[in-house]
């Protein structure tokens, strides 16, 4: 009779899920699941903190449009790994952790005084879409496959599955069934749309004087960031986006509206009588779909569509509310558009379209021509603006941090779709250090690099070594200005706004506790093996930022910026807005 391990087990049906990739620490606890990941064709790349384990594999996900996996061993190790659950569940990332837990016998419940022991399923349940445990051998394909049922099922998140160390390591000669396929226990293809349904959304659209779409993350999920462009530009719609959603367009199109340009993305959205809302929310960074952001209901018809029935009509009452994966709806609204022989050459809707279009060019244009007039050595948005100059059109950005992700991202144009990283619903910093070589494992041939607030740079920046180890190129330019920028500036405008107004920034004895002392990035970076280097004048940038890419390796460039002009960034008063409930 033969036997395995549950290890060996677990490692089977990731296998056959497709999965080629784990991120995650080393540990005895689940040995058996590690040396059976190398028996199975398993990648396993360790980072220096479980977090960042979540991190890379929410970026793998992202970007790969596949399943992300993660291990994390009992008691501390699932400690660890609870921010990065708690962030890439928010994100929306399709992530899979695995933990162990101590053996049977003296969990669940504990028996008082167990070392390395928490309810690691109920700790975890309320943070993550689903979370459970396979106490014993005989369970395990069963626990497994319900994981990653729920995992494919509806919006993406993080699922849980916890094994007991002895069950992991300790080999078992019960008989179980062969394992089955994943076509054999889930659905294997995106869910269509009701044919029916698609042609009253095409009557409607037809018939729409000012149509939009608002696009969200589900259209990054479903990889239609092309199917997207193709129906926009069929009914000559701007499409705004959710924060989530920002790369789901290249921005050079003439139907992208960027979210920085917020008077005309109000205008558009309540202008348009029709609007066609992609795999989002409706949330609060979207104002819960209310006026005065939004037309009210009753002056605009929305056409609501979502893979999980649990969102449509959620936030926003919906004219026509439909349940499919975002890119098979727009293959099949794109077909019945054709089918209309529609053209809107020289249309209204045509001529708004590129009325929008002027507009933005103009106020980018404008923008960094007044940003440029500002006399300090280096200014922060002037980060990615350079960066834009050096990378590749499909170079993967990873933006984090306070007002460094806000000059980042108001600065940075999307050229390619889904090519942009950031935390957008949770805000955690530290995690595009993890994000970044995610990604770079997802895509050793595309560049990847971070722009990163020396605050956030600090949470995890350990992981320069696993970079180096892993002999990832990723690199990382870290905004350097000693201080909690965005809260410094919040804090000023709290307690003294006259003396912000005046100064433009207060000094250290008016604030509390947001300086901090000198981290010489660069010289940390060329610690841990990597290439460093430091800057701190506008022109020094692009060449560092060239020898940074011809070093081959893992790069940190350490970028003085202006402490006082790096707090005032763009769109306070409509960030500050968010947090109050619209009148409609």
């Amino acid at each position: 009779m033969t036997t395995q391990t549950g290890g060996d087990l677990i490692a089977q049906m990731l296998k056959k899920e497709g999965v080629d990739t784990v991120f995650g620490i080393i540990d005895g606890t689940y040995v058996q699941l590690t040396a059976a990941f190398k028996k199975h064709g398993i990648r396993l790349v360790s980072p220096r903190h479980e977090s960042s384990a979540a991190h890379m594999a929410g970026a793998y996900a992202r970007t790969t449009g596949r399943l992300g996996v993660c291990i994390a061993s009992n008691g501390p190790g699932v400690a660890n790994v609870l921010p990065g659950v708690a962030t890439e569940n928010g994100e929306g990332n399709r992530v899979l952790l695995i933990t162990s837990w101590r053996r049977t016998g003296i969990i669940n419940p504990d028996r008082g005084g167990t070392f390395q022991y928490f309810n690691q399923v109920g700790a975890i349940k309320p943070i993550a879409k689903w979370s459970g445990a396979a106490e014993e051998f005989s369970r395990i394909p069963e626990i497994m496959r319900r994981a990653f049922r729920i995992s494919h099922e509806g919006r993406p998140g993080m699922v849980h599955v916890t094994v007991p160390e002895d069950v992991i390591n300790t080999p078992s000669d019960e008989k179980i069934p062969p394992l089955t396929e994943p076509a054999q226990y889930r659905l294997t293809t995106p869910l269509q749309p009701a044919p029916a349904l698609v042609k009253r959304a095409a009557d409607m659209l037809e018939k729409a004087k000012m149509p939009m779409i608002q696009a969200g993350s589900g259209v990054l999920h479903a990889g239609a960031s092309e199917e997207l462009a193709m129906v926009a530009e069929l009914i000559q719609a701007p499409v705004t986006t959710s924060w989530g959603g920002r790369s789901s367009i290249d921005e050079r199109r003439a139907v992208s509206m960027p979210l920085m340009h917020t008077e005309m993305v109000d205008k558009i959205r309540n202008e348009s009588d029709v609007v066609l809302a992609l795999g989002t929310r409706f949330g609060e960074t979207d104002w819960w779909g209310k006026a005065p952001y939004w037309a009210k209901p009753e002056d605009q018809n929305l056409i609501h569509v979502d893979c999980d029935a649990q969102i449509i009509g959620l936030n926003k009452p919906v004219a026509l509310g439909i349940q499919s994966d975002a890119r098979a709806f727009l293959s099949d609204l794109a077909a019945e558009l054709k089918s209309r022989n529609l053209d809107r050459t020289g249309s209204p809707q045509e001529a708004r379209v590129q009325a929008y279009h002027k507009a933005k060019t103009e106020n980018g244009e404008a923008a960094i021509m007044f940003m440029s007039a500002v006399e300090v050595p280096l200014h922060t948005f002037q980060i990615p603006v350079i960066c834009q100059e050096v990378f590749d059109d499909d170079a993967i950005i990873v933006i984090d941090g306070g007002n460094t992700a806000v000059w980042g991202t108001s600065f940075h144009q999307i050229r390619t779709p889904g090519a942009h990283l950031m935390t957008y619903k949770l805000g955690m910093l530290g995690a595009g250090i993890g994000q970044a070589l995610g990604a770079q494992l997802a895509h050793p041939d595309r560049q990847v690099y971070t722009i990163i607030g020396d605050g956030a740079m600090g949470f995890h920046m350990q992981e320069i070594e696993t970079a180096v180890r892993n002999r990832l190129p990723v690199i990382f330019l870290v905004a350097v200005d000693k201080q909690w920028g965005m809260v410094k500036f919040s804090q000023g405008m709290a307690l003294n706004p006259e003396g912000m107004m005046e100064k433009r920034i207060l000094p250290t004895p008016e604030t509390i506790n947001t300086d901090f002392g000198e981290i010489a990035f660069d010289k940390l970076a060329q610690a841990m093996g990597a290439h460093g280097e430091r800057v701190s004048q506008k022109e020094d940038l692009k060449p560092a930022l060239e020898r940074a890419m011809k070093s081959g390796k893992c790069a940190v460039i350490h970028v003085d910026v202006d402490p006082v002009e790096h707090i005032w960034a763009p769109g306070f008063e409509t960030f500050k807005a968010m947090h109050q409930e619209p009148a409609g």
